[in-house]
């Protein structure tokens, strides 16, 4: 999809997706949950389909549920956590820059005056201050959150470094993994997760699909009424169809994600270097080398974000800016003033695999130009 530089909110779906999900609207439609043969036979499709997302990420299968998004996943993450173990603490900690989801979750919780919610700083980057967050875990403390990789910048996190930590205070650490699922290596094992969540419109799979990863030995209660679907995690009917889709793009995203990962990166490097050539004023967020392959956020002084984006769009190029869940709000962006960098004129670009490089050289051309006319139009160009 030519123009298209948004991937970090969702990508094209993949071929892979698109063929398995023409079959299971024809064959996958009946109730998993019944008796008779066909749907036996698609209870064994989404048995297949669970297993094959839970090789992915290193899990067993009966940990792995299927929820509507990977924003409910990280919604039952949280509670579900949280109920589990109200036991051990009400406490809460997590990196500033989490995913909204993840923030907001913690902020119900916060409601009851017993709750503690602890947002651990980060640096100039966005990468989460190490030791801050291993001196805030303690035997009142309920549940750990931290991302595999920032979400707006694409710094990846010490997950590694943090979660020796957490299992020797005994508490689990939930990995928001959203954005690195499909892009980089996700190991529940190696990332020592407690709880992870990712999003299958992150790797090409349909929306609408949702991953919630709950350890054994993990105490988690559903804070939503239950029934026997998803292991008494995620009410309601399955979308089959969608998760069979889901799971064939993901294991077709793996094949293919060291060779695309490099080429993304070699042109994400060519915008990093190129923008700061070009263009005067501005500044390159997130961690230079610690960071993900597809994606790269810069702000440009004295032009305002959105208008940039209105610029772009008339040139054909969807990009992303301001706070990254969605158009709607004015809010300034949360990672950006945890970072302490400009909170206006900022722009994500995110490569997805159908992005080449005369998507990236006519962007790189257009790019400083729609900046000038901005600056001219505000005046900045005669500061």
């Amino acid at each position: 999809m030519s123009g298209y530089l948004d991937a970090a909110s969702a990508v094209p779906l993949h071929p892979a997706a698109r063929a398995a999900l023409e079959r299971a609207l024809a064959e996958g439609w009946t109730d998993p949950a019944r008796l008779y043969g066909a749907a036996r036979r698609v209870r064994i499709r989404l048995d297949e389909a669970r297993a094959t997302v839970a090789r992915a990420l290193g899990a067993e299968p009966e940990e792995v549920s299927f929820t509507a998004s990977g924003t409910q996943a990280n919604h039952l993450a949280v509670l579900g956590a949280a109920a589990g173990r109200w036991r051990a603490g009400r406490r809460i900690v997590a990196g500033a820059v989490e995913h909204s989801s993840v923030l907001a979750a913690a902020d119900r919780l916060a409601n009851d005056p017993a709750v503690a919610v602890d947002l651990i700083g980060v640096d100039h980057t966005g990468r989460v201050d190490v030791e801050a967050f291993r001196a805030a875990l303690g035997p009142d403390t309920a549940l750990a959150c931290l991302q595999t990789a920032n979400h707006e910048v694409g710094t990846l996190q010490p997950v590694e470094e943090i979660s020796p930590g957490c299992a020797a205070a005994g508490v689990p650490l939930l990995i928001d993994a959203a954005q690195s699922v499909g892009r980089v290596p996700v190991d529940v094992d190696r990332l020592g997760a407690g709880l992870l969540t990712a999003s299958a419109h992150k790797w090409g799979g349909p929306p609408g699909v949702g991953i919630l990863v709950v350890r054994r030995g993990v105490r988690w209660r559903s804070p939503l009424p239950s029934d026997e679907r998803e292991n008494g995690r995620v009410p309601g009917a399955e979308n089959v169809p969608a998760i069979l889709a889901a799971a064939a793009a993901l294991d077709a995203r793996l094949g293919e994600m060291e060779a695309e990962g490099t080429r993304l990166r070699r042109l994400v490097d060519r915008i990093r270097g190129t923008v700061l050539d070009r263009i005067p004023d501005v500044e390159i967020l997130g961690d230079p080398v610690r960071r993900l392959p597809h994606l790269v956020t810069f702000s440009c002084l004295y032009v305002e974000g959105e208008a940039l984006l209105g610029e772009l769009d008339r040139a054909g190029f969807a990009v992303s800016s301001g706070s990254s869940c969605t158009a709607a709000t004015r809010s300034p962006s949360h990672v950006l003033e945890a970072m302490g960098a400009l909170t206006h004129g900022n722009i994500r670009v995110s490569l997805h695999a159908g992005t080449d490089d005369a998507d990236v050289d006519r962007f790189l051309d257009l790019l400083p130009v729609a900046v000038a006319r901005l600056r001219r139009i505000a005046g900045a160009d005669r500061l």
